[in-house]
Order: structure tokens, then C-alpha cells, then sequence
């Protein structure tokens, strides 16, 4: 059998408005599996709580905010008590700020194999984001018991509940891109990710209600791609509180823009991930 020596291989950028290859991810699942698996084992290595810090941590920031803005600010929490209501805000928050700065370093902390395999590069903020899920999870576990200590009732929304945990996903996912690409870069974003992340969990309502903010400066929260899944998230569970359908559309489209913008970015750069890091 002979060969044509001379045959030349182009390859090239796949074309389209966000150069998604989805039948090249289907292609490459076990290497996603495989890193989420990878993230899970790293994150409880060697620590002796292991798994109990996904418990530990948001309930000493719920006993925290009850005790500053509960009792001594006495916000209002919609006719719930407020260690549920800043619970219900700090389970979907947790999750999209560990996600996305985890997201954020997984380029660099995976440079060794950029530079010498091929793989969709868009997985390593995908698995982070995936792995995060399995803390989701418990969290979601420990509301339960909670809901049933405090004697409330669950909401029939909660039907909603697996659609919502697909929405937290994307929610985070934009903003890994972004921030993940951003950081081959440019690494001060790594270092400032965390400040980042904090002053955003503060312009969200996480801690507060959307009442709390005047009603002519209300749809300006909606801006923020977290408020509109948090809202959700705390009507799915236990209801008590009014939706506002036009400022749950534009944190979607808020949302939408984020999912696409950040990957168009991710994208447009990627090629220069191998030289770079």
C-alpha cells in the first residue's frame, strides 16, 4: 500500500458564531469524566473533615449573617426565618462562586496538559463547574433537614428544582469561560478573582431581599445574572414570595449574554493557550 508523502493537513478553527464542536465533546466524554473525577478526589485530599467542609463552611457564613443582619440589622427575610432565607440565597451563590473561581484557574493549574495533548479546552472550566455539582448536592441535603427543623413546608416548585440545577450550571459556566481565558493572559485575574467574587455576592441578594432595595432601582438588580436563579430558587422551595416576571427575563437574557459572550471569548482565544502558558 502507498502513501502520498506529499498530501498536506490544514488544520483549522472550527467556523461558526461560537466554534462549539459538540460531537467533539461527545468524542472526548471519558477525558471529562475522568478530570471530573479527578477534581473530587484532589479537592478532599488528605483533609480530615473531607467532605464534611461542604456542610461546615455555609453554615458557619449562615449563623454569621443571621446573627449581623438578622439580629442586629434586622433585615427582613419574607416571612421566613432568616437563617433559612440566607441559606436558600447562599446554596446557589456557593455554587457559582466556587465554580467560577474554580473555573478561572483551571487553564493554569492544567498547563502541563495543554501544552502536550489536544482535548476541547473548554472542558477544564466544564468539569470544575461539574464536580462542584456533587457539593450542590449535599448542600441541597443539609436545606432539606433544615426545612424540616424550622417545621416549614416545601413548596410544590420544587418539581422545578432539577431544571433550576441545570440553569446554576450555565449561570456559572459564562463567566468561567471568560475569566478562565482571561487568566492564561493576564494572571493578576487569578489573584484578584476571589475580591471579585466577594463584592458580587454583596450587589446579589443573597443576604438581603430584593425588597430591601427602593422599587425605581429594583430592576437594576436584574442586571446581575445571580439575582433573577436566586429569586427562583427561593420560590421553588418554599414559596412566600412575588416574582417579577420582566426582571426574571432580563436576568436570563443577562445569563444568555454571559453563556455566549464568555465562550465566543474562550474560543478566540484557545489556540494561543499552548504558547501562552
Amino acid at each position: 500500500m502507498q502513501y502520498d508523502v506529499n498530501k498536506e493537513v490544514v488544520i483549522r478553527p472550527r467556523r461558526g458564531l461560537i466554534g462549539m464542536d459538540f460531537k467533539e465533546l461527545i468524542e472526548f466524554r471519558d477525558l471529562l469524566t475522568a478530570l471530573v473525577e479527578r477534581n473530587v478526589k484532589a479537592r478532599y485530599k488528605q483533609s480530615v473533615l473531607g467532605v464534611a467542609w461542604v456542610v461546615i463552611k455555609p453554615i458557619i457564613s449562615m449563623a454569621i449573617f443571621s446573627v449581623l443582619f438578622g439580629k442586629m440589622a434586622r433585615f427582613p427575610s419574607e416571612g421566613i426565618p432568616y437563617p433559612i432565607f440566607v441559606f436558600l440565597g447562599l446554596i446557589p451563590w456557593t455554587y457559582f462562586s466556587n465554580s467560577v473561581s474554580g473555573g478561572t484557574g483551571s487553564l493554569i493549574s492544567n498547563g502541563s496538559l495543554i501544552s502536550k495533548i489536544y482535548f476541547p479546552r473548554v472542558m477544564l472550566p466544564m468539569a470544575t463547574n461539574i464536580s462542584n455539582m456533587i457539593d450542590l448536592g449535599i448542600s441541597l441535603v443539609v436545606l432539606m433537614i433544615m426545612i424540616v427543623f424550622f417545621k416549614l413546608q416545601i413548596s410544590a416548585g420544587v418539581i422545578f428544582l432539577p431544571v433550576l440545577i441545570v440553569a446554576f450550571f450555565f449561570s456559572a459556566l459564562g463567566p468561567a469561560f471568560f475569566f478562565g481565558a482571561l487568566n492564561v493572559k493576564y494572571r493578576d485575574v487569578g489573584q484578584i478573582i476571589s475580591f471579585i467574587m466577594q463584592i458580587w455576592m454583596y450587589l446579589t441578594p443573597v443576604i438581603y431581599p430584593l425588597t430591601l432595595i427602593p422599587e425605581q432601582y429594583r430592576m437594576l438588580a436584574y442586571l446581575n445574572p445571580m439575582t433573577g436563579l436566586i429569586e427562583v430558587f427561593r420560590v421553588c422551595m418554599l414559596g412566600h414570595m412575588d416574582l417579577s416576571i420582566p426582571g426574571l427575563m432580563l436576568s436570563t437574557l443577562v445569563n444568555l449574554v454571559f453563556l455566549v459572550g464568555g465562550l465566543m471569548y474562550f474560543k478566540s482565544v484557545e489556540r494561543t493557550f499552548a504558547d501562552v502558558i
